[in-house]
């Protein structure tokens, strides 16, 4: 691991996650699903290759995420979160919520935020178990009848739709 500055714990959180683009990869995984490179550079905020690379090999080198030989296709690899990743799910929900409060954000980013930010920490417990049981192959809670946390998110406001627009 690289070098931190102090001891600090928001430094070294910083350290992480204070770039622009970091976050945003983050994003793109849990709520986006994007498990694969090419799905990752299509977001609309048009990150460059050679960035989301650098990204990807910090996100691994700091253990939130892992990489793994996608199987059907040997040149493909799949990115999977890590406990450590899930647990910031609080963290984004927080800050998208602030950034509908104070920000000029568009619709479609509000719908999905005002889901998270209402359904409040059960429903962002249940959200992480999902992506546990996607990336991780397990779940702490049963899985709930009806509709999943991903299905709420997307039927307020598809991510993907938005990503090829």
């Amino acid at each position: 691991m690289r070098e931190a500055r102090s001891r600090c714990p928001i430094n070294l959180s910083l350290e992480i996650f204070g770039d622009r683009w970091t976050l945003l990869v983050l994003r793109d995984v849990v709520f986006g699903g994007a498990r694969h490179f090419r799905e990752l550079l299509g977001g609309e905020e048009r990150i460059s290759s050679n960035v989301l690379a650098d990204r990807l090999a910090v996100l691994v080198e700091y253990g939130l995420l892992t990489r793994a030989g996608d199987p059907s296709h040997k040149q493909k690899v799949t990115y999977s979160l890590t406990e450590r990743a899930i647990d910031l799910v609080p963290v984004l929900v927080q800050l998208s919520s602030w950034g509908v409060r104070h920000l000029p954000v568009a619709d479609e980013y509000a719908a999905r935020a005002e889901v998270l930010t209402a359904g409040g920490p059960p429903l962002w417990e249940a959200f992480m178990d999902e992506l546990r049981e996607t990336h991780l192959g397990t779940r702490r809670g049963e899985a709930p009848d009806g509709s999943t946390v991903a299905e709420r998110l997307e039927a307020a406001a598809p991510f993907r739709d938005r990503r090829t627009e």
